[in-house]
């Protein structure tokens, strides 16, 4: 009697041990009863019946990544390309993504392969090289919608890599290598010409400031001849009242002044140390003489003297 009651008690732990099912954060188990899918276990611990109830499927709940393999494409101008593309999503429904999709990383697969061809196929080469966003968004749409019964969420569509045939990525080369060329040809003549405009600038400044430089000079020398004109006229003037007012004494006394000065000028000469003039001595002591009489008659009483 003591050994059946030990055999049913330790049959009852068992039996409690094999119900009890611990879920990890992360994922959800699908518990079936009696083959038939009843609930989705969240992280933690839950009690189920033993030979009754069981775990179906343990669901990560996860954002996953698939890597799609490369494949070959052929664009709408005929040209094959190589593609590698990764895929990220997300399961929100448990329970669909387990029993509605047998193999939901196959289906997934399979799906985003099939609309890659679809989708870059449509294309030709230049716009699947340059339109990378434009790709990643329709695969995005079209696949998130056709997986969206299978209970998951497709988070992101990446291609990772496009390759050209190599001919073609030669003479792509070539092309990048020749418009590099042209655009720094255009701006080394952009560069000749921008420095030419200066030069030609700088030359046009140059003639103005010279030009009017030359206006400036012309300016102040008729200036300056006008200024010599109008003393020269100012002391004809000058003179003229002299000789009205005083008669010939005046201009005997500024034609011996001029005269002294001109014997002067030569006597200061230093090409010479001998000097001969041809006029006679007469005519110097004539003019001393009329200097002379100036003198008296300027010193004479009842002539401005004292």
């Amino acid at each position: 009697m003591g050994g059946f009651l030990i055999a049913l008690l330790a049959f009852g732990a068992i039996f409690l041990l094999m119900g009890v099912r611990v879920v990890r954060q992360g994922f959800v188990y699908t518990i079936e009863r009696l083959g038939r899918y009843t609930l989705a276990a969240q992280p933690g611990m839950h009690l189920i019946i033993p030979f009754v109830d069981r775990v179906g499927h343990k669901v990560n709940m996860m954002e996953q990544v698939l890597d799609i393999p490369g494949q070959e494409i052929i664009t709408k101008d005929n040209a094959m390309v190589g593609v590698d593309a990764v895929v990220f999503f997300q399961v929100l429904d448990a329970g669909k993504a387990a029993y509605e999709v047998a193999n939901l990383y196959v289906a997934i697969m399979q799906l985003t392969t099939t609309n890659l061809r679809t989708v870059m196929g449509s294309m030709d080469l230049d716009e699947t090289l340059s339109k990378r966003d434009e790709i990643n968004a329709k695969l995005l749409m079209v696949i998130d919608h056709a997986t969206e019964p299978w209970g998951i969420k497709i988070t992101r569509i990446e291609i990772k890599d496009i390759r050209p045939p190599a001919d073609i990525s030669n003479a792509m080369a070539r092309q990048m290598k020749a418009e590099r060329e042209k655009r720094a040809q255009i701006l080394e003549a952009e560069g000749l010409k921008s420095s030419e405009i200066l030069r030609a600038e700088g030359q046009k400044q140059a003639q103005i400031l010279e030009a009017e430089g030359r206006r400036e000079a012309a300016f102040r020398d008729a200036e300056a001849r006008e200024r010599a004109a109008q003393a020269e006229a100012q002391a004809t003037k000058v003179v003229s009242e002299a000789i009205a007012g005083s008669g010939s004494q005046a201009l005997n006394y500024f034609v011996a002044q001029k005269y002294t000065e001109a014997v002067a000028q030569f006597a200061q000469s230093p090409n010479a140390k001998t000097i001969l003039f041809p006029v006679e001595a007469t005519q110097l002591i004539g003019s001393v003489g009329g200097i002379g009489e100036l003198v008296r008659d300027a010193l004479a009483p009842g002539k401005g003297g004292k």
